[in-house]
């Protein structure tokens, strides 16, 4: 299972050389690329940036906290939420072809000393218990069956009292799911949990639930945007450099995925106990 999903995001193996060069031949200048420049592929998740910036404000962060991004991807939340808050950030992929561009785009931009990747699993993390101040998951735990496994290892790295921020796509009320979709091609790799069992899987982890917070309205409007620009004037560099050209057709499903309720948007903020 977890060779399937790391092949799924695993379809450029120089992920990083082929963004540069997106972005070279779009005319941004290598030598002084921001984080700004990145934001088109490299939050990867619905709502992206602003998505980003509301979970830096929910984790209780200052410039001493040591974040661990659960499933950090190509490195865009990690190194938003280090460069806005002036943390350490530590994220882990199972795709280790994420990590290595994660790790590449991160030098180019000037936080390296203090955004680093790893590749690992989710359900069994190479990190001591209360190793780190806070943790968060972004669009990670719909391809992961044993969540229950991920949210106790969240549990056991983090320090008693340390904030927990999970913002995932949820099955909705409205019926299956439209495939394809970003995190799965077909229901071989999709592990949407409830959001009327979230709140259990988190309570038995360790976790006391503070808040929960809906944004599918808002998603679905950020997606029929999204799938607006795709189909008259794409960008530069997307994620159909990772994705595959098919990504438009996922894009257009999403639509289609949040307007009948097949899916949720949520977010739930839990502290440690």
């Amino acid at each position: 299972m977890t060779q399937d999903v790391a092949s799924h995001y695993s379809s450029t193996v120089d992920l990083a050389g082929s963004i540069l060069a997106a972005l070279r031949g779009a005319g941004k200048d290598l030598d002084t690329l921001t984080t700004a420049d990145l934001r088109s592929v490299d939050e990867f998740h619905i709502r992206g940036h602003a998505a980003t910036l509301e979970i830096a404000g929910q984790l209780g962060l200052d410039s001493a906290s040591h974040l661990l991004d659960i499933g950090s991807g190509l490195g865009g939340p990690a190194r938003s939420i280090a460069e806005a808050e002036g943390c350490r950030v530590t994220g882990i992929d199972l795709t280790q072809a994420f990590c290595d561009a994660a790790t590449a785009l991160t030098a180019r931009v000037g936080l390296a000393d203090r955004v680093g990747f790893r590749q690992a699993d989710a359900t069994r993390l190479p990190f001591d218990d209360a190793a780190f101040d806070a943790a968060m998951t972004i669009h990670v735990a719909m391809n992961i069956a044993g969540k229950d496994s991920m949210y106790a290892e969240a549990r056991r790295v983090l320090k008693p009292g340390g904030r927990f921020v999970v913002y995932d796509v949820l099955q909705g009320e409205g019926g299956d799911v439209v495939f394809p979709v970003p995190w799965a091609r077909d229901p071989s790799i999709n592990h949407l949990a409830t959001p009327e069992t979230m709140p259990a899987l988190l309570a038995q982890a360790g976790f006391r639930l503070l808040e929960t917070q809906d944004s599918t309205a808002e998603s679905q409007a950020w997606f029929e945007a999204m799938a607006a620009r795709l189909a008259t004037a794409p960008p530069a560099v997307s994620f159909r450099i990772f994705l595959g050209e098919d990504f438009p057709v996922m894009a257009r499903n999403q639509v289609t995925n949040l307007r009948e309720r097949r899916i949720r948007t949520v977010t739930y903020v839990c502290e440690a106990l």
